[in-house]
């Protein structure tokens, strides 16, 4: 889940700025504070979660009762983050000597750098996950590889497409901005951006860069760490401009930027607009009785090409510096492979399962058409590339560039200034990694 697990990036606005001034290095030889155990063989340990719309306090609690019964001896003291930034609250945490003992969908390659995070054995991870290193960093796994999410996808109503005399999503750009010409023309407001939220404000960026560069460079991400690409490189401006025109040619609704996330889905699935680019996360938001208007494809590309922005979400980290190792991997084996889990995640949150010999139907789950036709490109072989901004293994951007994509992204819908929003990102980008 990094959430993977969205729900409001549950959000996984996640991925986002991490807190500023708070240094992790100077602190990592903490040990939490809240973890005890004992020669009896039980352990105490706290673990810190997140709340949102689909994961509920009752679903914590559920899941943790459940893990705690397999893992005789353990008891969880549950942290519930108080904002959807997660790698910020864990390091504050950490920066008081108070570093949990169990970690739910953080980022782990900073933490990681200031030797806070325990390996999993990689031998189990590869017996139970379909993609053992897909959210792999530096060739471990710190958070085991429990789901998955396309980010974005681009949902469509197709009782609107219809009405404006357009037969099947778009393969093409050229099909695509068509396509939001015949919506606009015909009244209607071609794409939904729920601009209020930064996170969401990127995604249509999100999916041009996923689909345009990293599509044909599927090491871009490493390349630019290398310093051997640039965001102001005529390639990705070229991509960037897109984004630029689909804001100059109106094909978003009037006061974008001021449209909050949770605002932004109740306005596409009441049919206030054609189309959402966002998080596959979306679907466990497609409205029950009226689920078959729904479908989905992906940011078409100019060739027509299918290329898929994906992003391998995961469930707990294990602090390195936990007193209970044993006990703390034991529970996190039993939390992250247990179907009931799984279940509240596909239906609620729209998470692609990943373990390994099972079938949607071996979780017991009710879920829409367009669900089932969306995990088909998780499934089926195609061209997968890192969603930029949302990768937890070895394409994850710099701690904090989030935030300076996310600016950019709310920038371009109003200025024209392509080349400098990406000098910005570049000069983000070279600070970060100093």
């Amino acid at each position: 889940m990094r959430h993977t697990l969205p729900s409001a990036r549950s959000t996984r606005l996640l991925a986002a700025c991490l807190a500023a001034g708070i240094s992790l290095a100077g602190c990592s030889a903490a040990t939490s504070s809240s973890s005890k155990s004992s020669g009896s063989g039980s352990a105490s340990l706290s673990y810190l979660t997140f709340e949102t719309p689909s994961l509920t306090a009752s679903f914590w609690d559920t899941s943790i009762a459940s893990g705690e019964k397999a893992v005789p001896g353990v008891t969880i003291k549950k942290l519930v983050s108080p904002s959807t930034d997660r790698d910020a609250y864990a390091k504050q945490l950490q920066a008081s000597g108070q570093f949990p003992d169990l970690l739910q969908s953080i980022t782990p390659s900073t933490f990681v750098q200031a030797g806070l995070l325990k390996p999993y054995d990689q031998s189990w991870v590869n017996a139970n996950f379909l993609l053992p290193m897909g959210n792999a960093y530096k060739g471990k796994v710190y958070i085991p590889p429990t789901n998955s999410q396309i980010i974005p996808m681009v949902f469509y109503n197709k009782t609107m497409f219809a009405k404006a005399g357009i037969a099947s999503a778009p393969k093409t750009w050229a099909d695509f901005m068509a396509d939001c010409a015949k919506l606009k023309a015909a009244g209607m407001t071609p794409i939904e951006l729920g601009g209020g939220d930064p996170f969401a404000a990127s995604m249509p960026l999100t999916g041009i860069l996923s689909a345009d560069v990293l599509g044909k460079d599927p090491n871009w991400l490493q390349e630019r760490y290398a310093g051997k690409v640039k965001f102001t490189d005529a390639n990705v401006e070229t991509a960037v401009a897109k984004y630029r025109t689909m804001a100059k040619n109106g094909y978003f609704e009037d006061g974008a930027l001021g449209v909050k996330y949770a605002d932004s889905i109740t306005n596409f699935t009441s049919g206030k607009a054609a189309m959402y680019m966002m998080g596959s996360w979306f679907l466990g938001s497609v409205p029950k009785d009226h689920a078959d208007d729904f479908g989905s494809f992906m940011t078409p590309t100019d060739d027509g090409s299918l290329v898929v922005p994906f992003s391998v979400g995961g469930s707990m980290a294990i602090s390195a510096k936990t007193p209970a190792p044993d006990k703390a991997t034991a529970f996190a084996e039993a939390w992250s492979t247990d179907p009931a889990n799984l279940k509240t995640l596909i239906e609620g949150d729209g998470a692609f399962p990943m373990l390994k010999g099972k079938t949607l139907a071996d979780y017991n789950v009710t879920v829409t058409q367009v669900f089932k036709d969306s995990y088909a490109y998780v499934t089926d072989k195609n061209t997968k590339v890192s969603s930029i901004g949302w990768a937890t293994n070895d394409d994850s951007m710099p701690s904090g560039l989030n935030d300076a994509y996310y600016a950019a992204s709310q920038a371009l819908f109003t200025s024209d200034d392509v080349a400098g929003q990406m000098a910005k990102l570049d000069s983000a980008w070279n600070a970060a990694t100093k």
